[in-house]
C-alpha cells in the first residue's frame, strides 16, 4: 500500500511538473504562418461558421503580438506589402482555406466553441487571451499527455524509480517536445498521441503475454481511436503509425475480432478527413498536394511543394535524407538522447526481447516516416526548429530507449550523458520556440561537447574493459607457473 502511494505521489508530481511548464511556455500570439493557419481556421469555425478564413484576423493580419519570426518575414524586402498574414493557405473556388489537416481544427473549435459559451471569448475581441488558451489546450494538453505517457511506460516496464524520473525529464526537458510547447501545431500533438498509442500497444502486450488472456474491449477502441486519429493529424507521419498499430495488434491479438474492431474504430477518424478535406479541395488525397490551390500571386510554394518526388537524382535525395537526421538542422542532434535509440533498437532484436514486435514497429514507423518526408521534399521543413515533421518520432524512440534501460540498466550513463546535452540545447532553443530562421545558436558548442564527453566515456569505460580481460586471463597462468 505504501508503494502505491508513493507511485501515485510520483505520477501526480510529473504532471504537475509538465502542466506548469506547459502554462509557461504557452505564447498569446501566433509564432508565424504555421500557427496562424490553424488558429484562423478555429476562429472561422466558431465565429463564421465556415472553414474559409477569408475573414480572419490571422489572414488579414500577422500577428496580435509580433514574434521575432515574423518580425523577420515582415523585414523581409521580398514580401509583398499587401501580405501580412499566414501565407500557409489555399486558394480553392475564390475563398482562402487552411492548408492544414482539418480534424484537429474541428476539435480544437469545439474548445473554443465551449469557452465562448463559458466565458464570452472571442478572437477578434481577446485576441491574446484566444492564442493562449488555444495553445495551452492543444500544444499544452498534447505535451502534459506525452510526459505523463512516457512515465506510465517506465513504470509499467519496472524502471528504477531514480532512471525512470531521469527518463521522464530527459523526453520533457532533452527533447523537441519543450520547444513545440510554444505555439499551436499539430506536431507535438500527434506525439501526444504517439505516446498513448505506444502505451496502449504496451497494455496489449501485457494482456496477451503476460496475463494470456483477450484484451478488453475498451483497450482495443482506444487503440483504434489513437490510430486513426493519428492519421488524421499528419499525412506523412500517421498513416505509416496507423497501418503499423494495425499490423502490430494484428500480430499480438492473433484475433480478427479483435482486429475488425480496432479498424472499426478508427473508421471514423478517417472518414472525417477524407470527407471534409473533399468537401474543401474537391480531392480524396491532402488538398496542399494540389499544385492549383497553391499557385496563387506571390505564393513561396509553387516550386516547393512537398508530397512528391523532389530531387534530381539519387545522390541528392541520399544527402538531404542524412541531412535531415544529421545536418544543421538534423533530427537526431536535437534530441540527442536519440543516438541511442538505433543502436539499442538493434541490441533489442539481436537479443530477441519479449517486445521485438513492438521495437520492430518502432523502428520501421520511424523509418518509413523519415524516407517519406526525405523523397518528397526538399526545405528541411521550413523555418521551424529542427525537422518539426519529425516531433511524433521521440516517443517511438524513447519507447525503445525504456525498453534498452530495462534490459540494459548499464547504458544508463551513456544516456545520462547525452540527457544532459539534450536539455542544455533545448533550454537554450526554448525562449524563441518552434519558428525559427536560424539555427539553434547553441547547436553545435553543446553537441560537440556532448560528443566529446561522451566519447570520453566510452574510452574510458572500455579501457577499464580491457584491464580486466587482462587480469583475468593472467590468473591461470599465475596459477600454472
Amino acid at each position: 500500500m505504501h508503494g502505491g502511494n508513493s507511485e501515485r505521489k510520483v505520477w501526480i508530481a510529473v504532471l504537475v511538473g509538465a502542466a506548469v511548464i506547459a502554462l509557461a511556455s504557452a505564447r498569446p500570439h501566433a509564432g508565424g504562418w504555421n500557427d496562424g493557419s490553424r488558429l484562423a481556421t478555429v476562429e472561422s469555425l466558431v465565429d463564421r461558421h465556415t472553414l474559409a478564413i477569408d475573414d480572419s484576423m490571422f489572414v488579414k493580419v500577422a500577428s496580435v503580438e509580433t514574434s521575432p519570426y515574423e518580425s523577420a518575414i515582415l523585414r523581409d524586402p521580398r514580401r509583398p506589402p499587401s501580405m501580412l498574414g499566414t501565407f500557409d493557405k489555399l486558394w480553392i473556388d475564390g475563398h482562402w482555406y487552411s492548408d492544414k489537416s482539418p480534424v484537429p481544427a474541428l476539435l480544437m473549435a469545439l474548445l473554443y466553441q465551449l469557452l465562448q459559451w463559458a466565458t464570452g471569448l472571442t478572437a477578434s475581441l481577446h485576441p491574446q487571451a484566444f492564442c493562449y488558451l488555444m495553445t495551452v489546450l492543444s500544444s499544452g494538453a498534447a505535451y502534459v499527455a506525452a510526459v505523463a505517457g512516457i512515465d506510465h511506460i517506465a513504470t509499467r516496464l519496472r524502471l528504477p524509480l531514480r532512471l525512470r524520473l531521469a527518463v521522464t525529464a530527459s523526453f520533457a526537458l532533452g527533447t523537441l517536445a519543450l520547444v513545440y510547447t510554444r505555439y499551436v501545431n499539430n506536431h507535438v500533438l500527434l506525439l501526444g498521441v504517439t505516446v498513448a498509442l505506444l502505451a496502449c500497444h504496451l497494455h496489449l502486450v501485457e494482456a496477451c503475454l503476460v496475463e494470456a488472456r483477450r484484451p478488453r474491449f475498451g483497450l482495443l477502441v482506444a487503440l483504434g481511436s489513437l490510430a486513426g486519429f493519428a492519421y488524421t493529424i499528419d499525412l506523412g507521419v500517421g498513416p505509416p503509425l496507423w497501418l503499423g498499430s494495425v499490423l502490430l495488434a494484428a500480430w499480438r491479438t492473433r484475433s480478427w475480432k479483435a482486429l475488425a474492431l480496432i479498424l472499426l474504430a478508427s473508421l471514423p477518424w478517417l472518414a472525417a478527413h477524407h470527407a471534409v478535406n473533399y468537401a474543401t479541395g474537391g480531392t480524396f488525397k491532402p488538398a496542399n498536394a494540389v499544385p492549383e490551390y497553391l499557385a496563387w500571386p506571390h505564393s513561396p510554394f509553387r516550386t516547393n511543394l512537398t508530397g512528391q518526388w523532389n530531387h534530381a537524382s539519387v545522390g541528392g535525395f541520399a544527402s538531404y535524407a542524412l541531412q535531415l537526421l544529421i545536418g544543421k538542422k538534423g533530427f537526431l542532434g536535437h534530441n540527442l538522447p536519440l543516438l541511442l535509440a538505433l543502436p539499442a533498437g538493434i541490441y533489442l532484436l539481436r537479443r530477441r526481447s519479449p517486445y521485438w514486435p513492438e521495437v520492430l514497429y518502432c523502428l520501421g514507423a520511424g523509418g518509413g516516416v523519415w524516407l517519406v518526408y526525405a523523397a518528397g521534399s526538399s526545405n528541411y521543413a521550413g523555418a521551424c526548429c529542427s525537422i518539426r515533421w519529425f516531433v511524433p518520432l521521440v516517443g517511438l524512440g524513447y519507447f525503445v530507449l525504456i525498453l534498452f534501460l530495462r534490459a540494459a540498466p548499464g547504458a544508463a550513463a551513456d544516456f545520462g550523458i547525452l540527457s544532459a546535452g539534450g536539455i542544455v540545447l533545448m533550454l537554450s532553443a526554448w525562449p524563441e520556440g518552434p519558428w525559427r530562421l536560424t539555427v539553434v545558436p547553441a547547436h553545435w558548442p553543446v553537441l560537440g561537447l556532448t560528443l566529446v564527453a561522451w566519447g570520453c566515456y566510452r574510452w574510458r569505460v572500455g579501457r577499464v574493459r580491457r584491464g580486466a580481460v587482462r587480469d583475468r586471463d593472467s590468473v591461470p597462468m599465475a596459477r600454472a607457473a
